[in-house]
């Protein structure tokens, strides 16, 4: 009379065909994830062959039927790895996974933005979000933006396909709005690093206006010929040509810098937010204005 341990086998061969599927992932090419994911049926095609076998050698002689607890767990927990790997690819979240494993930083060039100026638009209202920016003015009678931004992605190709993904333009009357927008991202445990570093250039004769969000400006205004205005950027470096006729006026700044003599400064404690320090620059005549409000750091670099 023999004696079937049910589960022995299953476990055996699944141990089999687990290590021969990670031998040829090893040797083919084949992906690790993708081999986890999909090995796993094999276990229902072994348990249904060993119960298949029980049957026909139940009718040959009256076998002892014994379960081995161990290899049935060992199958089971086996089969639940599988379906788990599989569960997690059907919703995609294997997916992500994979994606953000193979992750790198990648520098990729920013798509070019122009908006084409004419006599009508008298003023620029430029909304800047919290990236790294330089402004400069410009000869010529268009808005421009370019640059560069890194990310952390799998993808060689890049983000942005076309400056609309990234810059928004709108003409109200006189005036040209332009917002410039946050990079697509994703929230939670996907979530990346993004980095900008633009370059806008305006029109030297046309006012503008720049509303910030935190970050880092670098101004080049050159030969200046109108006002500019900038509120709630984080810091703001201006450079200043030997040749402009600028004033350079920070309301309520924490700290200025600049050469010695090159600031005049008036302090004030104010109760609960400590010294606050309005400061004016004035380079040549002093004809074209650049009001800085709500900033914490201002420094000027004459060049």
């Amino acid at each position: 009379m023999r004696t079937w341990r049910v589960g022995t086998f299953s476990m055996g061969a699944s141990l089999v065909f687990l290590g021969i599927f990670l031998f040829l992932s090893r040797f083919m090419g084949f992906d690790l994830v993708h081999v986890m994911t999909s090995w796993w049926p094999v276990l229902l095609i072994v348990l249904g062959i060993e119960i298949l076998l029980y049957l026909f050698l139940s009718r040959q002689e009256k076998p002892i039927l014994k379960y081995d607890f161990v290899s049935i767990l060992f199958v089971g927990v086996l089969g639940m790895v599988g379906i788990m790997f599989a569960t997690l690819s059907a919703t995609g979240i294997m997916g992500k996974v994979e994606e953000v494993v193979a992750r790198e930083e990648r520098s990729f060039e920013l798509p070019n933005f122009s908006y084409q100026m004419d006599d009508s638009i008298k003023r620029v209202v430029l909304r800047t979000t919290g990236y790294q920016t330089t402004i400069e003015a410009t000869d010529e009678k268009e808005v421009t933006m370019f640059g560069t931004y890194r990310i952390q992605t799998a993808n060689k190709d890049g983000l942005l396909k076309s400056a609309d993904e990234y810059v928004y333009a709108n003409k109200k009357g006189d005036t040209l709005y332009v917002n410039v927008k946050t990079l697509p991202n994703e929230m939670g445990p996907f979530y990346s690093h993004q980095e900008i570093a633009s370059t806008i250039l305006i029109p030297k004769g046309v006012q503008l206006e720049v509303i910030g969000n935190g970050n880092d400006i670098t101004l080049n205004p050159r030969s200046l010929e109108n006002n500019w205005s900038l509120d709630g950027a984080s810091s703001i470096n201006v450079k200043v040509a030997e040749d402009s006729h600028l004033n350079i006026t920070a309301d309520g700044v924490g700290d200025v810098n600049g050469r010695d003599g090159a600031w005049q400064l008036t302090e004030t404690d104010v109760p609960n937010e400590g010294i606050k320090r309005n400061a004016v620059f004035q380079s040549g005549e002093g004809k074209y204005n650049i009001t800085i409000t709500n900033t914490h750091y201002v420094s000027v670099n004459t060049n």
